[in-house]
């Protein structure tokens, strides 16, 4: 999962792209970076880490441009590593820089192609790299000097025909304008709005609605799946739908877990989404436990609190902040191995102890992944002082791992795969569990907009909307993404920057 962003401005627009990354860090926290373009020369800056760390005043002054993109980055696919921060960029055709959030499930075969039939080199295992060089080869065989809207639309169609997966892409060709399309499933979030000036209309995408409104635009609408959004130098506005037979599906993990409840995705508020999430597990609890003794509902800081409240007020329970969150560690979700997720979690938050002690506490989260998190927390519950914890989920389990551009664990890595809510509740150490229904889930979304058909609930059934996964895929992702192999990955990747450092070590005694 990634945060990208695209404006198309009358004047410098890197402090805007900035602001609208550090609106966007909760998308990503591994990299950042952004690219201007200035009358056809572009300037770039990224790097590993926080928006604030890799962006300084030199590189600020340097990145001048009315026209400019950038992204934060959450590795799914492929390794981490400065290679991999983003926007990426290829000269030929005309230059050409992208953002991408989502994921290709046809990378490995894609690649292959670009190789021995597109005659183009692929520098990283990134699938992002993949699908830069299948657009820039679509534009290229157009065989333009100067590409027009038509020529990027037909480009974008020759995408949606080659790449599977999800995508929400923005970018850049130099001296000629900003480029947006997001995939035939919109599965993963983009959107536009306009800013009206003395100078003319000013044009963002950003994968989430709140960086138009902090950023003074209106929002239009979301781009449509398959939709492709064009401006051109001269700052005029062109649309078009690239794709033969799109068909809205987007993350329902987005109103989950990802998206700020201050967004609105597809033409529904994420904040009234997780209300009547916790409307609906409330009912589920009065139908299962009509007899419960909560005394009290204490949400896991931060995502779960919208759904707690209304949770709270449906049960006519009083609602607590039992934990205090250290809002400088990382999200736990993504953290890389067992021992690191479980030590982040005492580092992440602390108990509130005279809001457990001698109650019975019912626990909200947004989500139960691997189990870890949970029964840490559970823990920490009881040396608190709590008589009963319980703990509740404002989503199903999650049974089934994420191909589209969430790093979701395998799946024999998931507590809920394979198991009885009973037994995940016996293994966090909770005195019951409660699960979301699926239904009730997607009832969440689409009572906040009825033309969303259906969602990509992947993750919780096993549907995979593109359908193109099979068995042997979630094998190889399997391989990919257990821990052993982040752990190695790791491993190699600090080897090689040990390398490089010694490297430059010996070059700089030599000089001095």
């Amino acid at each position: 999962m990634c945060g990208v962003v695209g404006i198309a401005g009358s004047s410098d627009v890197n402090l805007e792209l900035y602001d609208a990354l550090t609106i966007l860090q909760h998308r990503g926290q591994d990299a950042a970076g952004m690219v201007t373009d200035s009358n056809g020369e572009l300037h770039q800056c990224k790097g590993e880490g926080l928006v604030r760390d890799v962006f300084r005043r030199s590189h600020m002054l340097r990145l001048e441009g009315r026209f400019g993109v950038g992204h934060c980055r959450y590795p799914t696919a492929g390794s981490s590593g400065p290679a991999m921060a983003q926007p990426l960029y290829v000269n030929s055709p005309y230059g050409i820089c992208i953002a991408h959030n989502g994921n290709l499930t046809n990378a490995d075969e894609l690649r292959e192609h670009i190789f021995r039939t597109d005659l183009r080199h692929l520098n990283t295992d990134s699938d992002s790299e993949v699908l830069l060089n299948v657009f820039a080869h679509e534009l290229q065989v157009r065989g333009k000097l100067e590409p027009t809207s038509e020529d990027i639309f037909a480009s974008v169609s020759g995408v949606h025909k080659r790449c599977r997966g999800a995508y929400g892409v923005v970018g850049l060709i130099a001296n000629y304008g900003m480029f947006a399309f997001r995939d035939p499933n919109g599965i993963r979030p983009l959107c536009f709005g306009v800013r009206h000036t003395d100078q003319g209309d000013e044009y963002a995408v950003v994968s989430e609605s709140v960086v138009l409104d902090s950023l003074g635009f209106d929002l239009i609408r979301d781009l449509e799946p398959g939709e492709a959004l064009f401006v051109d130098i001269k700052g005029n506005l062109h649309l078009k739908q690239c794709a033969e037979n799109p068909q809205l599906s987007p993350c329902i993990f987005e109103h989950v877990y990802f998206a700020r409840p201050d967004s609105i995705m597809d033409n529904i508020s994420v904040y009234k989404c997780r209300l009547r999430m916790g409307e609906k597990l409330a009912d589920k609890i009065l139908r299962e436990k009509p007899d419960h003794d909560i005394d009290v509902v204490i949400p896991i800081p931060d995502t779960s609190r919208v759904s707690s409240q209304a949770l709270a007020e449906r049960l006519g329970v009083k609602i607590r902040e039992g934990f205090m969150k250290n809002r400088y560690i990382g999200r736990t979700f993504i953290m890389p191995g067992q021992k690191e997720r479980k030590k982040s979690v005492r580092q992440k938050l602390n108990a509130v102890k005279l809001e457990f002690a001698g109650k019975n506490v019912l626990l909200v989260d947004d989500s139960i992944v691997r189990g870890t998190t949970s029964k840490e927390i559970i823990q920490m519950a009881r040396e608190a002082g709590a008589k009963k914890v319980f703990m509740v989920s404002a989503a199903p389990g999650v049974r089934y791992p994420n191909v589209y551009g969430i790093d979701m664990p395998t799946t024999d890595e998931l507590i809920a795969h394979g198991r009885t809510d009973d037994e995940v509740g016996d293994i966090i150490g909770a005195d019951w569990i409660i699960y979301q229904d699926l239904d009730d889930l997607i009832a969440s979304g689409t009572e906040g907009n009825p033309e969303v058909k259906r969602f990509d609930c992947s993750v919780f059934d096993g549907d995979y909307v593109t359908g193109d996964v099979d068995e042997s895929y979630l094998n190889h992702i399997h391989a990919m993404r257990n821990d052993d192999a982040k752990h190695e990955n790791k491993v190699n990747k600090d080897n090689k920057d040990n390398k490089k450092e010694s490297v430059i070590g010996i070059h700089n005694n030599s000089v001095s």
